[in-house]
């Protein structure tokens, strides 16, 4: 009986604390959505969509943010001073908010669209790049840590391809993949299939 009463407190206990975390998270990411977007769709094109997207990821990417020579000079300027005031318990709310937001749907768009979508379907085997659907999924719904990258930003998306491929922003797995990529890659890559809107907006 007693064992019973322990394991009954214990999943009261449980329950109680997700049920503060999902209080608190809104008030949490009240910061975030200045810039994110309500829930984490961002109205910006340069500002990354967080809805809907791993958790996994979002802490990682949370975590990184702490150590500034690992970024580019933008992430830096836009996230140094944010997390200097998240403490740990309060990223693993954080990517839970965002991740049980509702993503926003993939839209195919621009003239360089079919060559993206054979990119991320195929790879580009002249210049060793592999297929994006292996790692981010055939649909580029993501896994664990690695992106969600369906229903993303393209000019967001295009300026991650750019850094990554001079290296402005440390990635051991992207680094070997992005270091050949032509400007047309970097370009068309992110109007695909399952990707969003065309650029229409350079990066600041």
């Amino acid at each position: 009986m007693r064992f019973v009463s322990t394991v009954a407190f214990f999943a009261v206990l449980s329950v109680t604390c997700a049920l503060a975390q999902d209080a608190t998270a809104p008030k949490l990411a009240a910061t975030c959505q200045s810039c994110h977007g309500p829930r984490g769709d961002s109205p910006t094109p340069t500002t990354p969509r967080l809805n809907g997207q791993s958790a996994a990821y979002i802490a990682q990417r949370l975590r990184d943010f702490r150590d500034p020579t690992r970024q580019d000079p933008h992430a830096v300027e836009s996230m140094w001073s944010v997390m200097t005031q998240v403490d740990d318990a309060s990223i693993p709310v954080l990517a839970a908010y965002f991740a049980s937001q509702t993503p926003t749907l993939p839209q195919n768009h621009g003239a360089l669209a079919a060559k993206g979508g054979k990119l991320f379907a195929e790879g580009a085997l002249p210049q060793k790049v592999p297929a994006c659907q292996a790692c981010h999924g055939a649909h580029g719904e993501g896994n664990g840590t690695t992106p969600r990258l369906a229903g993303q930003r393209a000019a967001y998306l295009t300026h991650q391809l750019e850094v990554l491929r001079l290296s402005l922003r440390e990635s051991d797995v992207m680094h070997p993949k992005t270091n050949e990529m032509t400007d047309e890659h970097v370009k068309s890559l992110p109007t695909a299939t399952p990707f969003s809107r065309p650029i229409t907006t350079p990066f600041r």
